[in-house]
């Protein structure tokens, strides 16, 4: 198997999973999106349209657990106040409104390279691109505020100051029975980890027994635009849609499929729930140990997954807490393993996990010694050439003999003509006799092949990579090369493996045009590929080339004499 067949076949492989996946985006079942998928997913349409409705679930156990808010909710929620805070990595808005979050932009990430003054939103209650946090109380004993009771507030506004590490932001709900509330966000410095706790006061003359549920609530992002390079666009076809953690087992939710969803009322330790998006996510993170029913509902036109908590009863005179942890930020994997268990899989590499963890990590090491992800890219591509310099070894020696026996293999299809029959059993006795083995090309591809998806994916999904530059002209990885360097490069390095590499003896006229015009086509594909991805096959295939010229020089200066027909 010749190297540019092998390059071919790698990314057509690449390219056609890609367009598959843009595709399913695209043009795959969409739901029907109503209040009765709610109803399916854990109870009525609206389990908490005001703090004291006696249309509230019971909380005597969590197998009431709240589903999403109906379509008949929709424009009669009160007027509400936000609170901005503001610390080092997030600008948060919290309403009033159920105490919400309803707006996070993440300071560190720009959504364009060249203005930094405007960050990624990945919370936003602006209707094209709805996506909120709420956390909300049930009660069958008393009253409870859900997400849409209004909240007081003592500031509107909130600063992480220099040399403090933490802010508190209360927010303040009572009620004339008795039972008052104080929901408090806590946020760190240097952290997308805000914690959350819901402080239950008791004052009035009967025990006072509830949950408190925490759900994500979001819209489809809009359609990106197609286009045949459309592929090479990574928003066009990662993941979107919701994400938990159950027994250990990383589980994901497509929005076209949340009509079948089974999680309802499942029971959960130790787990967690999310909305994932390419490089950002948001996810609630219950105390260790404790176990929450999680389910999914669709209502309004929105997508939700939730975690009702554990009942607690709170004695007359007495305060009850329930606790949790909200997560809105990047998939950062190195730190979000420290988070929570499986909270690093958010950044999903499929059925190749085993494979790209283990090169992220790598990759991650090596720009800590380089400081740059370009440079780390390149000793990535090292050290796996030397990792399988072996194989690569047999396939090239492979390939060099074959070339050498290139006019005797020549002679025997002048001889057989047009007798397929007869010219393969001639082969295979010139291939036996001179201990050739026709297929040594092909186990190195075979095992470069998931390490090539592996990267790719590695190298698509994790947002350190994001906007990362190199040197040069080349000041964003995740983009493009602007001036076509790496794409042209990669096509010469391919013109010269086509050279050094035999012809396959029963490749027709037709087929020999067209593997030489793979590198143009190659250049153009590469064109529009992200640059790291570039670099990575560029690199590769120099390196590649390199050690086939020297074992092809070997192989020739090995030979006793010239090979005769």
């Amino acid at each position: 198997m010749s190297s540019t067949r092998s390059f071919l076949l790698l990314a057509l492989l690449a390219v056609g999973y890609m367009l598959y996946s843009a595709w399913e985006q695209d043009y795959g079942p969409k739901p029907a999106v109503s209040t009765e998928a709610s109803t399916a997913a854990g109870g009525s349409a609206n389990p908490a349209a005001s703090s004291s409705s006696k249309d509230v679930p019971s909380a005597a156990s969590a197998a009431n657990a709240p589903s999403a808010p109906g379509a008949a909710d929709a424009g009669k929620e009160p007027s509400a106040q936000t609170i901005s805070v503001a610390t080092d990595v997030l600008r948060v808005e919290i309403s009033t409104l159920g105490g919400s979050l309803v707006r996070a932009d993440l300071l560190a990430y720009p959504i364009d390279p060249k203005d930094k003054t405007k960050p990624v939103r990945l919370l936003d209650d602006g209707p094209a691109h709805y996506f909120v946090a709420q956390t909300g109380l049930v009660s069958g004993s008393g009253a409870a505020p859900s997400h849409k009771a209004s909240f007081n507030a003592e500031k509107t506004s909130y600063e992480l100051a220099a040399g403090s590490d933490k802010i508190e932001v209360p927010l303040t709900w009572t009620d004339a029975s008795g039972i008052s509330v104080r929901k408090v966000y806590v946020f760190s410095r240097g952290s997308y980890l805000i914690e959350t706790r819901e402080e239950v006061a008791n004052a009035g003359t009967a025990a006072w027994t509830g949950n408190e549920y925490r759900q994500l609530q979001r819209t489809a992002p809009p359609a990106q635009s197609g286009g045949l390079f459309a592929v090479y666009n990574p928003e066009a076809y990662a993941f979107v849609g919701a994400a938990w953690y159950a027994q250990g087992k990383f589980n994901k939710l497509v929005f076209a499929k949340f009509a079948e969803s089974t999680l309802s009322k499942t029971e959960v330790a130790g787990g967690w729930v999310a909305m994932l998006q390419h490089y950002f996510f948001a996810a609630f993170i219950p105390v260790a140990g404790e176990v929450d029913q999680y389910s999914t509902g669709t209502a309004d036109g929105r997508y939700l997954i939730y975690a009702m908590s554990p009942a607690q009863t709170v004695a007359p005179n007495a305060t009850g807490t329930f606790a949790t942890r909200l997560y809105v930020g990047p998939k950062l994997q190195s730190d979000l393993a420290s988070v929570a268990p499986g909270l690093e899989l958010t950044a999903d590499y499929g059925i190749l996990t085993f494979i790209a963890q283990p090169m992220h990590w790598v990759l991650v090491q090596l720009h800590k010694f380089t400081g740059n992800w370009g440079v780390a890219i390149i000793l990535l591509v090292l050290l796996l050439k030397l990792a399988l310099y072996k194989p690569s070894e047999a396939q090239y020696r492979s390939m060099a003999k074959m070339k050498q026996f290139q006019p005797r293999l020549e002679a025997l299809k002048e001889r057989y003509g047009d007798d397929k029959q007869k010219l393969n059993a001639a082969m295979m006795e010139l291939y036996k006799k001179e201990k050739i083995n026709p297929l040594g090309g092909c186990l190195p591809i075979l095992i470069q092949m998931p390490i090539f998806f592996a990267l790719l994916w590695v190298l698509q999904e994790s947002v350190e990579l994001r906007q990362a530059p190199f040197f040069g002209w080349i000041q964003n990885l995740s983009a493009p090369d602007p001036l076509f360097i790496l794409p042209i490069l990669n096509g010469v390095a391919m013109l010269a493996t086509q050279w050094l590499s035999p012809a396959s003896p029963g490749m027709d006229p037709m087929q020999q045009r067209m593997m030489k015009f793979m590198p143009v086509i190659f250049a153009v594909m590469f064109a529009f590929a992200p640059a790291g991805l570039t670099l990575y096959w560029t690199m590769n295939g120099w390196l590649s080339l390199l050690q086939q010229w020297v074992i092809t020089k070997r192989v020739g200066a090995a030979a006793a004499t010239p090979a005769k027909a």
